[in-house]
This record gives structure tokens, C-alpha cells and sequence, in this order.
């Protein structure tokens, strides 16, 4: 299996096959996995009380300065699983009675994670949990497969995007990308106890000294989709790494001031369904360890 690759927005023509590393994304076109177990750090809706199935990829189509995952962000570590090994993971995953199966990061693996998924019955949603910066063309691939789209939207600015995410066109991008997201989901829904059947969740990092890329992320919300029809998720928890020495406006987290003005214009926008964070979230305790947990024997 080898292509030149086209699936994400960098259009960067790499050639992948089982073992190339080539490429923004540096990942072969085999996927790799670092972490699979139940996970209790997502919105309320998606974690419940039994956890989300959450599938770690490593790898990204990104470059965000102040990613939290970058060991495993930068390159293809991890187990390398086909697409067959994926569907046995995902099933085993399913019995351990989590709520759904969620992928992390999964974008640039794309061609292997709807090949898993194709003709899966699994009884519970799938949640594509990506960065945004998917390209909605490629999305098309999943139609069917996913119920669930939870994607950040980090920028609604392009100078912002190409400064610490080296995306200048995120922008563009990403609200193509929940364009066609939302096309395939429709308004969200919920069962009896909360939990998020299908539908669309958007996530955004409040980043320090942005909050007028915070307000026009909420503009664009609250006009583009029906009121009540997405959930929207107002995150305080920026934790500065350690790699920022040349970013200083960003080695600071959210304060409460901050974070309380943003989440009252949310509510002047007239966003009501979704979440939001205290800035005390702030804090390195819910990244897991990607220790390989729940890949043995595969």
C-alpha cells in the first residue's frame, strides 16, 4: 500500500505506505496506537459514568506550540494496527461498557479508520475527536460511520493559526470542516441519562491574551448553526509547557476575570447547550499515560 497523500489539508503529497514516515503528519498509512481504554476526562456527555472508549493515535496534522501530547504528537510511536486489528480493538474496547468509542487525533489515519469501520456494528456512537483541521472532502469518507463529531475549533484567525499551529488556513478549514460535519449528524441528540448519541460537539481552547479569537470562535457558532442544534464547549484549561520560552504571552493560564467575561458573552449569543470550565481546570492531571494500556495481544 503506498499513495501520495492528499487526505488532510495540508495537501502535503507525501508518499505513505506501511513503514514511511514522510510527510506534516510524519505517520506510515498504517496507523499507530499509543494508548485504548475507558477515559473520564471528556465533557459530561461523552464520559458519563462508565467512560469513553478512547483510541490515543499518535501523530498530527498540526503543529500547535503549546500541544500537551507532544511525545506522542510529533511521530509514529506506539503499536502499528491495520485496519483489522483496529475493528478488534474497537470491539474489545465495546465490552469493557464504555459509552462510545472515541478517536483521538485520528485525522491522519483516516483511510484506515473508515476501512475498520465499514460494515462495524457496534452498538455504541463512535466520536471522531479531532483537531478541526480536517479536509471536509476526506470527511465524506466517514458519512455512515461516525455518529459523533467533536472537533476543536481553535482559531477563527488566521494570523493566530499560522503563529501557533503553523495553519494559517485553519480558519478556512475548520469551518468547512464542521459544515460538512454537522451535514452528516444533524442536530445532536441525547439519551434518557444525558449521554450523547449523535450529533456535533465543538471544543475551543480559550488561549491567553485571545480572547477576541475566543469571541469571533462564538460568533461563528451561534451563527452558523440553529440555536440548540450543536453543543458548544468553553474550555479554561490552558496549562502552559514547558517548551513556550518563545512565547511568553502564552506562559500564563486563564483567569477567572477572563474566563468569566467569555463564558457571559457566550450566553449573550444566545449559546446555551454545551459546557464550560473554571479556570482552576488548569492542570496536567488528565493527560493519561500513553503507556500502551489496552493494546496487549493485538
Amino acid at each position: 500500500m503506498i499513495y501520495k497523500c492528499s487526505d488532510c489539508p495540508r495537501n502535503c503529497g507525501a508518499l505513505r505506505s506501511e513503514k514511511s514516515a514522510d510527510g506534516i503528519c510524519a505517520s506510515p498509512a498504517v496507523s499507530h496506537v499509543v494508548r485504548a481504554a475507558p477515559h473520564f476526562g471528556e465533557e459530561p456527555c461523552i464520559s458519563g459514568d462508565k467512560g469513553s472508549g478512547a483510541v490515543f493515535f499518535s501523530g498530527c496534522n498540526l503543529r500547535c506550540v503549546f500541544c500537551q501530547n507532544r511525545e506522542i504528537s510529533r511521530s509514529a510511536v506506539g503499536k502499528e494496527l491495520n485496519s483489522a486489528q483496529l475493528r478488534e480493538l474497537f470491539l474489545r474496547l465495546r465490552d469493557t461498557g464504555v459509552h462510545n468509542i472515541n478517536l483521538v487525533t485520528p485525522s491522519h489515519y483516516i483511510r484506515e479508520i473508515a476501512k475498520a469501520l465499514d460494515g462495524l456494528d457496534l452498538g455504541i456512537p463512535v466520536v471522531w475527536n479531532s483537531s478541526g483541521y480536517d479536509k471536509a472532502q476526506s470527511l465524506k469518507m466517514l458519512e455512515g460511520l461516525v455518529q459523533i463529531y467533536m472537533p476543536d475549533l481553535k482559531y477563527l484567525k488566521s494570523d493566530t493559526a499560522k503563529r501557533y499551529s503553523a495553519a494559517p488556513d485553519y480558519p478556512a478549514v475548520a469551518s468547512a470542516a464542521l459544515k460538512e460535519m454537522y451535514r452528516q449528524v444533524g442536530p445532536y441528540k441525547t439519551d434518557e441519562s444525558g449521554i450523547l448519541k449523535s450529533g456535533l460537539l465543538i471544543r475551543h481552547l480559550i488561549l491567553p491574551g485571545q480572547e477576541l479569537n475566543t469571541m469571533d470562535v462564538i460568533d461563528f457558532v451561534a451563527e452558523e448553526f440553529p440555536k440548540g442544534s450543536v453543543l458548544f464547549s468553553l474550555m479554561s484549561q490552558y496549562t502552559p509547557m514547558p517548551s513556550l520560552t518563545q512565547f511568553p504571552e502564552l506562559q500564563k493560564t486563564i483567569d477567572d476575570e477572563t474566563s468569566r467575561n467569555l463564558r457571559s458573552y457566550m450566553m449573550k449569543m444566545g449559546i446555551e447547550d454545551g459546557y464550560w470550565q473554571e479556570s482552576s481546570s488548569a492542570t496536567e492531571e488528565m493527560i493519561p499515560d500513553f503507556d500502551l494500556t489496552g493494546l496487549e495481544n493485538l
